[in-house]
């Protein structure tokens, strides 16, 4: 399926995105189709793995929306590979608002997806919100804190010693003019990176795309730190279900049950880690039907259900 590409602007910088268009109007109502707006985790750039989940959910009925967020992948904004939590929070919302004006599309029946870092972004732009019709929380990474314990359990502390040296120098360097200090988004065990985990390397190289960059400013782990959607979950009005990989070594399963929980969430477990349910992997098939039941389940017009 090939999608067209369009641009959105948030907060005055051009977002480059993807939509995917529905094959068919099964979950059309009077007003039009839902829209299912996506984007990716740390980091990640929409030609990363996510065009199979959107081409699920497109034959499934829904438009979908897939965007870069400002500073990474076909996105305009500078500076560049730097992750910025409140940033991608609007470069959400400005997606939504634009999917919300898509021809055929009906504003008032929005569908948040998110994986990783973007697992927990949904859940904060779903948050007292009432054009959203539904949310899909993938491997979320819900809590900063949490996330820093967690990595305590796989990392070194020399290796986390180091990872947080570098942040800090960073945040200096950007205070005092000089930008930020970059290092590898994803590395080998011992080497410097936002990502070491065994296996995390080759993992990501499997879906990276031709836009993405093994790159991030060095501030990451201190921006990260902050991360707390959980808090928002409670807010989330619509159907929402998590997607959590039991044995996740980046994302803590118990943060995202924890978040769950609050939204009063379906929830799948999968017996993975954390890349699991990317294309090619062993849980990716499962993942992608479950979503796409969720959705159908939640999005069926009523006046269908009754045919």
């Amino acid at each position: 399926m090939t999608p067209e590409t369009l641009t959105f602007s948030s907060q005055g910088t051009p977002c480059s995105a993807w939509l995917f268009r529905a094959t068919h109007d099964g979950l059309a109502g009077a007003a039009g189709r839902p829209v299912v707006v996506m984007a990716h985790g740390l980091g990640g750039t929409k030609d990363s793995g996510l065009a199979p989940f959107a081409e699920a959910f497109a034959a499934a009925g829904l438009d979908a929306l897939v965007f870069d967020y400002r500073g990474f992948g076909a996105s305009e904004g500078s500076p560049r590979q730097t992750v910025s939590l409140a940033g991608q929070l609007a470069d959400y919302r400005a997606a939504m608002a634009a999917a919300a004006r898509l021809d055929g599309v009906d504003p008032n029946r929005i569908v948040l997806w998110g994986v990783s870092l973007a697992g927990g972004h949904v859940l904060s732009a779903a948050a007292g919100r009432d054009d959203v019709a539904a949310v899909v929380a993938v491997v979320p990474m819900v809590d900063g804190l949490a996330a820093g314990w967690h990595a305590t359990k796989s990392h070194r502390p020399a290796e986390l010693a180091r990872a947080t040296g570098l942040g800090i120098a960073s945040r200096i360097s950007v205070a005092t003019g000089r930008g930020a200090k970059m290092m590898p988004l994803v590395a080998r065990p011992g080497e410097v990176g936002a990502m070491t985990l065994d296996g995390a390397l080759a993992d990501y190289l499997s879906i990276a795309g031709p836009t993405w960059v093994n790159e991030v400013a060095a501030d990451v782990s201190l921006e990260l730190g902050s991360r707390a959607p959980t808090r928002a979950a409670k807010d989330v009005s619509a159907p929402v279900l998590v997607q959590i990989a039991d044995f996740d070594q980046s994302a803590p399963p118990y943060a995202a049950a924890k978040a769950a929980f609050k939204a009063g969430a379906e929830v799948r477990h999968y017996p993975g880690d954390h890349f699991d349910l990317f294309p090619g992997k062993p849980f990716h098939a499962a993942a992608v039907q479950h979503a796409t039941s969720f959705l159908t389940r939640h999005l069926t017009p009523a006046e269908s259900l009754h045919v």
